[in-house]
């Protein structure tokens, strides 16, 4: 049975709004964050509260049908032909207990709503580059950022998850309630079940220092050689990352980004072979104000139309990283190697499916995607990017790192990527529960 038989029975038990397909405001609510991404849903239900959620899945398990989640739509991929898109931006509550040390977060808050509450308290969650991204989809998928290497990934930090089951059922998941699934949604995505609401454990951070340095394009050597000296003997604390940027019709740069939780003096002297580099063309590392986190990439906070591809790498080798580093990769925009290591490698795989990141940098490459041949010839790019990188890459990148167009498989263990469509199988036989990366191709 499709939605269009039963619309109006759903939309008369919703407290949130039914849209359909040819109406502006259907348009606009299926439009995810990336404008590449093309989202041809049944119908979307912006959800009002968690009841309407169970209403919801109960009727698309009656009809069936599928149900896809998304709050601000950045890890949209486009695998939503035939399912009604659940939006739950309206579900963005967000409590903080600062005496325990935790937060509780509906599904619709954005890491900035969250960084507006503790960073008075001295605390924060563990969010990465850009505060305007979902903190539900960005944990589901792991939660990768600036304060991983000491912390871990930001999946490591729920206490509990409030869902709705493929059955209909709410019910909350914590390690002693329902272990298994606990473990699965603790970085094995959001395919199965829907999550309303977290509880997160935060951390404190007495001093945060951050910024970046812009140098021209023809220092990047000089500036990779000096990457390579800090991360090779950099403490947990401090995440650097060094990016080539080719915007469109201007010279290239070469800009390093870093983040360490400790005071603007100690943060200097680890960063001192940079400045070593010389011809910086602006920038500095500077104290940060927590609820600034994001100022430290200055991510782009609209929604713009973009084609991403992303690997592990076991290590920096010469010839592969110069050629991505320091020539031209046009028309791809963004080459981007992160330091990983610290925490992320030394995750127990029972604390959840993402289990431990053991290589040691991760490489991110992004291109403007607005014009049909310009996606063309950036996809054509990227998808070279696996020989540019020759022996170095494992084939695996962080669940939130995945593109459209691929599998959940390459973001877990075999062992981890069985265990999860296992549960799968017996928790949502039918299919009910789309997650953007579907466990079961």
């Amino acid at each position: 049975m499709t939605l269009s038989t039963s619309s109006d029975t759903l939309a008369a038990t919703l407290r949130g709004r039914l849209l359909l397909p040819g109406s502006v405001a259907f348009d606009q609510a299926a439009t995810p964050w990336n404008l590449a991404v093309r989202q041809p849903a049944a119908a979307v239900v912006e959800a009002a509260d968690a009841d309407d959620v169970v209403t919801l899945v109960r009727h698309a398990r009656a009809e069936g049908l599928a149900v896809a989640a998304q709050s601000t739509g950045h890890g949209a991929t486009g695998d939503v032909a035939g399912t009604v898109l659940l939006r739950t931006g309206r579900l963005d509550a967000v409590t903080v207990d600062p005496a325990a040390g935790t937060a509780r977060v509906g599904a619709g808050a954005t890491w900035a709503a969250v960084q507006a509450r503790t960073a008075p308290h001295g605390l924060t969650g563990l969010l990465g580059s850009a505060p305007g991204v979902g903190v539900t989809g960005y944990t589901l998928g792991g939660g990768l950022g600036w304060f991983s290497r000491v912390h871990g990934l930001a999946a490591h930090r729920v206490r509990s998850f409030d869902v709705v089951g493929a059955d209909g059922e709410p019910g909350t998941v914590t390690a002693t309630s329902d272990p298994d699934l606990f473990w699965a949604l603790r970085g094995g995505g959001g395919d199965l079940a829907i999550v309303t609401a977290l509880e997160i454990d935060l951390v404190e951070v007495p001093a945060l220092t951050g910024g970046g340095v812009v140098w021209p394009a023809d220092r990047a050597g000089a500036v990779l050689d000096a990457f390579r000296e800090v991360t090779a003997s950099a403490p947990r604390e401090l995440s650097v990352w060094l990016t080539r940027v080719e915007p469109p019709g201007a010279p290239a740069m070469v800009v390093v980004r870093a983040a360490y939780l400790g005071d603007d003096v100690a943060a200097r002297t680890l960063l001192r072979p940079f400045d070593a580099v010389g011809g910086a063309l602006t920038g500095e590392v500077r104290p940060v104000a927590l609820a600034d986190v994001g100022s430290i990439t200055a991510d782009r906070p609209d929604p713009t139309a973009g084609l991403s591809h992303a690997e592990l790498l076991t290590g920096v080798d010469d010839d592969a990283l110069t050629r991505l580093l320091t020539s031209p990769v046009g028309p791809v925009t963004v080459v981007q190697l992160r330091h990983l290591g610290g925490a992320l490698a030394e995750a127990d795989p029972d604390d959840g499916a993402t289990g431990a990141i053991t290589e040691p940098y991760l490489l991110y490459a992004l291109g403007l995607a607005h014009a049909p041949g310009l996606a063309a010839a950036v996809r054509a790019r990227l998808d070279r990017l696996p020989d540019d990188l020759a022996h170095l890459a494992t084939g695996r990148r962080p669940a939130t790192f995945l593109s459209p167009g691929e599998r959940a498989s390459a973001a877990y263990s075999p062992d981890a990527l069985a265990r999860l469509q296992g549960l799968k199988r017996s928790r949502d036989p039918h299919g009910t529960i789309r997650g953007a990366y579907p466990l079961i191709a």
